[in-house]
C-alpha cells in the first residue's frame, strides 16, 4: 500500500518542528510494510485549511497518488472544529483514500470502527453547529436589548419620485443618479410597488 504522511506544527520560529511526528510515522509505516509515497509538512496553524501542503495533499489524493494518509493526531491534521475536520476526512474517503491517526488508533477509516467514529464526529459537528447558532442568536438578542438592530438599513428616499421617474421612462441608473441612491436601491423601491 502506498501512503502519504502529514505533519504539522504551528510555527517554525518557536523551535517547533515536525521531525518527532515524522520519525514515528515513518517507523510505523515501515513496520506495516507500507510504501511512503509523499510527505506533507505545514508550519502554520491548523485553524484554517488554506495550508499549502494540506491543499497539495488533497490535490494528490484526488489523483489517487496514494491509498492512505497517516497523520500523528487529529489536532495535527486539523483544528478547524469537528464539522470542518469531518468534511476533510469525508473528502479523502470520497477520493478513495483512507486515513489513519497514529496516536488515536480508533481514528482509522480502514478499521472496524470507521462508521462509528464518523457517526460520533458527525454528532459532535452537529452539536458544534447548534452551539454556534445559539451563540449567534444570543449575541443578536443582546444587541437588540442594547438598541442595535442588525440587517440592512432602511432606505430613505422619496419613493413617489422614484416611481414617477420610472414611469417617465428613466433607467434605474438614471433614477439612482438623480436621487443619490444606487441602481439596486431603485430596483428595490420599484419592486415594492409591484
Amino acid at each position: 500500500m502506498k501512503i502519504a504522511l502529514y505533519g504539522r506544527v504551528s510555527t517554525k520560529d518557536k523551535g517547533q518542528d515536525t521531525e518527532n511526528q515524522m520519525l514515528q510515522l515513518r517507523e510505523f509505516a515501515r513496520a506495516q510494510g507500507w510504501e511512503i509515497g509523499r510527505e506533507y509538512v505545514d508550519y502554520i496553524s491548523g485553524k484554517k485549511s488554506d495550508r499549502a501542503e494540506f491543499q497539495r495533499m488533497f490535490a494528490d489524493a484526488g489523483q489517487r497518488r496514494f491509498d492512505l494518509v497517516l497523520f500523528w493526531s487529529l489536532d495535527r491534521f486539523s483544528r478547524e472544529g469537528a464539522l470542518e475536520t469531518l468534511k476533510h476526512l469525508e473528502r479523502l474517503t470520497g477520493a478513495g483514500v483512507g486515513w489513519k491517526s497514529f496516536t488515536e488508533q480508533y481514528l482509522d477509516s480502514c478499521g472496524i470502527f470507521k462508521d462509528a467514529v464518523l457517526a460520533i464526529l458527525a454528532v459532535i459537528a452537529k452539536q458544534e453547529r447548534i452551539r454556534l447558532s445559539e451563540r449567534t442568536m444570543a449575541g443578536l438578542e443582546r444587541a437588540r436589548r442594547q438598541g442595535r438592530v442588525g440587517g440592512r438599513r432602511a432606505l430613505v428616499c422619496d419613493r413617489e419620485r422614484v416611481w414617477k421617474l420610472s414611469e417617465a421612462g428613466c433607467s434605474m441608473r438614471q433614477i439612482g443618479s438623480e436621487m443619490g441612491i444606487s441602481a439596486a436601491s431603485v430596483c428595490r423601491v420599484l419592486r415594492e410597488r409591484a
